[in-house]
């Protein structure tokens, strides 16, 4: 039982982690290009922070 608990929580460990590993690094151009697609509504504001910074004054 106790087994199969840490097995679990294990996987979900695992499966978090590659999810966000994903993700392209804030400044790359994939993330430009991701934002760009993204609704400006949607943006937090450090995403619009960002995005000015490395998107539009790069």
């Amino acid at each position: 039982m106790l087994l199969k608990k840490l097995l679990a929580v294990s996987f979900v460990v695992v499966l978090a982690g590659g999810l966000s590993a994903c993700a392209p690094e804030v400044g790359s151009e994939a993330w430009c290009k991701q934002m760009k697609e993204k609704p400006s509504g949607d943006w937090s504001t450090n995403e619009a922070a960002d995005y000015t910074k490395h998107c539009v004054f790069n």
